[in-house]
């Protein structure tokens, strides 16, 4: 990870437990290059909490979510008793999917004979087309070449992206993707974005996922897995609609960018 990056509030993030003491917890981020975080006893647990050690422990790996940053300080603030089992385990999942990409990458590199600076290039083109690299990997699968027709990627690259892709990543039901644009310039503005997310990401139908992640102001990529495409497309729509009439009723502004592209494996 970019030593410059850091988590924005409200982040769901991976933390390992450094250090325990009698009012809180020190950890380290684990997909931001190590920076420290820090837990106080108050974001521990709801309600009353004697000993910290009750609740966590020294190499424990935990997922917070992010309260403050302060860059200058290098401090982050975290919570743990904010983040839900439902949470919990969707971004440990996505934690652990991102190392595989990870691994897959560095295997690319070994075999095109990339230096550091080329493959780092490939992550952040990566994180900036797709979300995530796992994602991009995702898309490689179902779409082949295709998935890379917008990045600037050598061709044999990409050749070994879709073949560890489509070895390694099995996906029985088809996927749809588009963009929401949210804005708003009111003093509170940021409240009022999350508050079209939480709306989009409301959405709920059996057998279908739909994640939300944000891949550069002002957009957010809604994602759609679902067993057709008819049914897709239906969960695409609603939850982009949801978000863009949440946050107009809010005095801010939206837009829907669908992607021409569909897949199915």
């Amino acid at each position: 990870m970019d030593n410059n990056k850091w988590p924005e509030v409200g982040d769901f993030v991976v933390c390992a437990v450094k250090n325990v003491t009698d009012f809180g917890a020190y950890t380290t981020l684990e997909e931001y290059d190590g920076k420290e975080g820090f837990i106080h006893i108050s974001e521990i647990k709801a309600g009353w909490v004697k000993y910290v050690r009750d609740y966590v422990r020294e190499g424990q790996k935990i997922v917070c979510k992010v309260l403050r940053v302060d860059t200058s300080r290098r401090h982050i603030d975290l919570s743990l008793k904010d983040v839900n089992e439902h949470q919990k385990r969707s971004k440990i999942q996505e934690w652990k999917n991102e190392q595989k990409a990870d691994k897959w990458l560095q295997f690319v590199a070994e075999e095109a004979r990339l230096d550091k600076q080329q493959l780092q290039e490939i992550k952040d083109s990566f994180d900036t087309e797709f979300g995530s690299k796992y994602s991009a990997f995702e898309e490689a699968a179902m779409r082949g070449e295709d998935a890379f027709s917008n990045l600037k990627i050598d061709k044999k690259v990409v050749e070994t992206i879709v073949k560890l892709a489509q070895d390694n990543i099995k996906l029985p039901f088809v996927e749809i993707s588009g963009h929401i644009d949210l804005t708003s310039t009111a003093p509170n503005g940021i409240e009022i974005i999350k508050e079209a997310l939480k709306a989009a990401s409301e959405v709920k139908m059996e057998d279908v996922r739909l994640d939300i992640t944000y891949t550069g102001a002002p957009r957010y990529r809604i994602r759609v897995i679902a067993p057709d495409y008819k049914l897709a497309e239906s969960v695409l729509k609603e939850s982009a609609e949801k978000a863009i009439e949440k946050i107009e009723y809010l005095g801010g502004e939206g837009a829907f960018h669908r992607h021409a592209e569909t897949a199915k494996v």
